[in-house]
Parts: C-alpha cells; structure tokens; sequence
C-alpha cells in the first residue's frame, strides 16, 4: 500500500495496568512493545515518537514493571492532504526476571501473557531481539509462545548500529531464518533512526490492513 510520509505525533502516556480492568477503554489500535530486558524497547518507542523521555530508559534490567500505554497519533501526509489516526502504543515489561515461588521461573509474569492474548485492540507485536546476539533461547522462547498463540508479529532487530555492515546483514539474516514471521525482520538503530521509516510502514499496515 502507497502512502505518503509517516510520523508520530501528540505523543504522551496515559496509563499503566496490571489488570485487565485497568486497560484503557477508548477501544484505539495498540501495537505493543515486547523483548527481553534492556532490549531497547524504551529507546525505540522514544525515537518513533520523537520524544528522547517519553518512556523511561534505565540501565536497570526489569525496571518496567507495568503494561504502559502511550496516547499518539500516526500523521500521514502527502502533497493533496494529511490524516490523523490515534492509537496507543503499548510498552510491555521485558521479560526473563519474573520469579515464582520454589525453583519455578517464568518467561513474563501472568498479566503480560493475560495482556497479549486477551487485548480485543492489538493490532500488531514488535517483537524486540538484539541483533548482535541473534538466536538466544530467551527470545526464541517468547517467539514460539507467540506463535503458537497465533499473534501478529514484526520481528525487530535493535542496537543495529554497534554492528558493522557485514555483521549486521549476516545477523539479520540468522533473525529471519530463526523468527519466521509474516513480513522480514527490520534492522533498527534508536541512536541513528535507521529502520524509522520501515516501523512506521508496518505500524501503518496494521492500522489500514
């Protein structure tokens, strides 16, 4: 689908849940936010948004303890017109430091999966992985669990610019032969803004499919 050019506007946090009762209930699109901690889902939602402390960026693995939901608009414009859409972007807790009881560990705590599996409203997953360390078993974990629950998925390869060209293009295609998904992985840079565009595409895509 053509379109004109793309970017996130009017962005702001709105809430933070736990529950299902806590969701917002403006009934808008969500695309969420999902990866292992200290991925690199904060930086990302910021650079999309263009707004360096819209999500809180900490050194703290599992800092992010909610589901949180920012209110923002996709600006589409073109030479004849512009159009607006609202939708929330969702940012979800990284996973791999929730802790149960005895010895037991789980990939995310309970409402993430409740979250994921229960929103009427998402209309696409980015699914965070670093891309200099393609293939981990925590990631490939949360990979098979969305795809056995059937989620609709864009792969998402952060931190591409600590890598060099042919590393990169070599990792990315290791994320693309482990992460099958519907559409091809998308190299992204929060510092340089690489892969801006292509996100913006696919969140476009999700809203208009």
């Amino acid at each position: 689908m053509t379109h004109g050019k793309l970017q996130i506007i009017q962005a702001k946090y709105t809430a933070s849940a736990v529950r299902k009762d806590q969701y917002p209930t403006e009934g808008l699109p969500e695309i969420a936010f999902l990866g292992r901690s200290n991925v690199g889902k904060s930086s990302l939602i910021n650079s999309l948004c263009g707004q360096r402390g819209l999500a809180r960026v900490s050194g703290a693995p599992g800092k992010t303890q909610t589901i949180n939901y920012f209110n923002v608009t996709l600006q589409e414009k073109t030479d004849a017109e512009e159009q607006r859409t609202p939708l929330f972007f969702v940012d979800l807790p990284g996973y791999g430091f929730a802790k149960t009881g005895g010895k037991n560990r789980q990939l995310w705590s309970h409402f993430i999966g409740e979250y994921i599996t229960g929103s009427p409203n998402l209309s696409l997953l980015f699914l965070l992985v670093d891309l200099r360390h393609p293939g981990l078993d925590i990631d490939l974990q949360a990979y098979r669990w969305l795809a056995d629950n059937e989620v609709p998925l864009q792969i998402i390869g952060t931190k591409a610019d600590k890598l060099g060209r042919n590393d990169r293009s070599r990792n990315l295609a290791a994320v693309k032969r482990l992460f099958p998904a519907a559409f091809p992985p998308i190299a992204y840079s929060s510092l340089k803004q690489d892969g801006k565009n292509e996100l913006l595409h696919m969140v476009y895509e999700a809203l208009y499919e």
